[in-house]
């Protein structure tokens, strides 16, 4: 049986992405729908996304889709029809388009096949996901901020967070959403009379969060249609404030989407005002945090004055160190610095 992924290094791809000239889209999707046979769906869509040139991750369970990719523009009707037509819940599907794209978001196509979209830890049979809560466009959300009785609450991790937000959104600090929902009806518990609007990236975790609220007994509960990205989107076409500040974090290349000129955290390491997320480049480290250009220099690319001194390490102790610390469950998670 043929296997269907990619064989050339990331180096090569790489190489190649830098020197194609046409120009490409980035967007994302989701849908929760009923997948009967995830492997032999995602096989399929494999083959005719890959002779399209299309870039990027995408998941697919039982519970349905979710992809954020990126593909030659002059390819994106051909897509649109391949991706329509591979189920009836998917025509028509909305499409969240990036809000600034360099083309550097992604340079390889990898579709699993999981037991979930998203990792939400639920295992009770009684949940449904479709029952979600109502959804607001643009406009219905500047028309709740700031009101006594509604609470907006971010369903996105605490990285994502500290660099850009709804105004005064209750933040939900972990950096798994399996955490979060728990964390979030905790919370909230005083507060099952008010309007609870949910919002996250592109709307996938909030929708999911919605409908595990009114599973809990909340009533009013509500999320962003397409979340932060398609709020920019229509809030820009619609010529209306942007409530948003900061920056829109991604799950790609780019690690960020400016929305504002808002700079709303700082660097750890020097406490200037920074919201430029990197990876430090120890390897046996790789932890996520927010870096400014001078530390950057300073520690070269490296979250402490450990992880300089770990870079000079033979490759072998690298191994050893990366193997020591894949054991410790918490130690490669996204934790605050």
């Amino acid at each position: 049986m043929t296997i269907l992924h990619n064989k050339i290094s990331n180096k090569e791809l790489k190489e190649r992405l830098a020197a194609e000239t046409e120009p490409r889209t980035t967007l994302s999707f989701y849908k929760y729908f009923n997948i009967i046979a995830p492997q032999q769906f995602r096989d399929d869509l494999y083959k005719k996304f890959e002779e399209l040139k299309v870039f990027g991750r995408i998941y697919i369970a039982a519970e349905g889709i979710n992809a954020q990719i990126s593909l030659p523009t002059a390819n994106l009707e051909v897509f649109k029809t391949i991706l329509y037509q591979a189920a009836p819940e998917l025509d028509g599907i909305r499409l969240n388009y990036a809000i600034s794209d360099d083309r550097k978001s992604f340079w390889v196509l990898r579709m699993k096949v999981r037991d979930k979209i998203v990792a939400d830890g639920i295992d009770d049979p009684t949940f449904a996901p479709s029952d979600v809560g109502h959804y607001l466009k643009a406009e219905e959300v500047n028309e709740m901020l700031g009101r006594e009785d509604t609470i907006f609450v971010d369903m996105r991790n605490h990285y994502e967070y500290e660099v850009g937000h709804f105004k005064e959104a209750l933040e939900i600090p972990s950096a798994t959403f399996r955490e979060q929902l728990p964390m979030a009806v905790d919370m909230l518990k005083e507060d099952k009379d008010k309007n609870i609007v949910m919002y996250c990236t592109g709307g996938i975790r909030c929708e999911k969060a919605s409908a595990f609220m009114k599973h809990k007994g909340f009533e009013n509960v509500y999320h962003i249609e397409g979340g932060i990205i398609e709020y920019t989107r229509k809030a820009k076409e619609q010529n209306l404030p942007i409530e948003f500040i900061g920056k829109n974090f991604v799950f790609d290349e780019r690690m960020g989407e400016r929305i504002t000129d808002d700079i709303l955290s700082t660097c750890p390491q020097c406490g200037e005002a920074c919201d430029r997320h990197r990876n430090c480049k120890n390897k046996a480290c790789h932890r996520l945090f927010i870096q400014c250009s001078n530390c950057a220099e300073r520690f070269e690319g490296c979250c402490s004055q450990s992880c300089v001194e770990e870079l000079s390490l033979p490759d072998e102790d690298i191994k050893v160190l990366i193997r020591e610390r894949t054991a410790d469950s918490t130690f490669f998670t996204k934790r605050r610095i």
